[in-house]
This record gives C-alpha cells, sequence and structure tokens, in this order.
C-alpha cells in the first residue's frame, strides 16, 4: 500500500479503497487475512480508530468478514461483487468524461486500439529488457 495520503478525503476513505484495489489486483484473495488494525496503524502512523474505520466500511459492504479472536479476512466472492459495482460506477462516473473526450478530440476506435497495442508492446520490450 501507498504511505502518502491527499487531503481530497478523509483517510479512512483512502485506506477503504486501497484495500479495495488489492482485492481487484488479486493481491488479496478470498480467503486471505487483512494486516492487523495495530500493524496498519503503527506502519502509517494513523490512529487504530481511522483503520477501524476503514475496515469497518469493507465489512458493512460484505467484503471482509470479521473472524472473532483471528481477524479480519476477505469474503468469498468480494473481488466478484467489487467488479460488478466497480464496472457500473465506471461507466456512470467516469466513461462519460472520457468519452466526451474521444469525441472532442475525435479519436476513433482505431486510433485507441492502435495505441493501446503499441504501449503493450512497448512494455513487453522494457520487460524483456
Amino acid at each position: 500500500m501507498d504511505r502518502e495520503w491527499n487531503n481530497s478525503q478523509p483517510i479512512y476513505r483512502q485506506l477503504r479503497d486501497r484495500v479495495v484495489a488489492m482485492i481487484l489486483d488479486g493481491v488479496l484473495k478470498e480467503g486471505d487475512p487483512l494486516p492487523s488494525v495495530r500493524n496498519v496503524a503503527a506502519e502509517y502512523r494513523i490512529n487504530p480508530l481511522t483503520v477501524l474505520k476503514g475496515y469497518q466500511e469493507l465489512v458493512d459492504e460484505q467484503l471482509i468478514e470479521k473472524k472473532r479472536g483471528l481477524g479480519m479476512f476477505v469474503s468469498a466472492g468480494a473481488r466478484k461483487l467489487l467488479l460488478q459495482g466497480e464496472r457500473q460506477k465506471f461507466l456512470a462516473e467516469e466513461w462519460p468524461r472520457i468519452h466526451a473526450t474521444i469525441q472532442r478530440l475525435g479519436l476513433t476506435p482505431e486510433e485507441l486500439l492502435n495505441s493501446e497495442l503499441s504501449h503493450r508492446s512497448k512494455s513487453k520490450t522494457k520487460e524483456e529488457s
């Protein structure tokens, strides 16, 4: 997880978003334990109550579950649930802005695909070096 926090939203919300990203990226898988509240608080130098509040949001969203005496774990089906919600959020909030920019710049689907293919081949070349 990134150690920097921004001022655009509360830290507990940023922490929640980071855990969500880790689940979506496959860093945390179903059944994996989350770092303890104490460890996260100490590592990031934030109040344990802030960590707890971020984790509690994930519990409320049924993405993680508490196991008394053991800690918190990624719930079964969490990634699938997140993908569904994040896709809807992207299509409703981000895609309209991206689409408007594409239209404004007059980009064609071919240009977008060629740009992506070019980007991938450059990334692959760098990895092989």
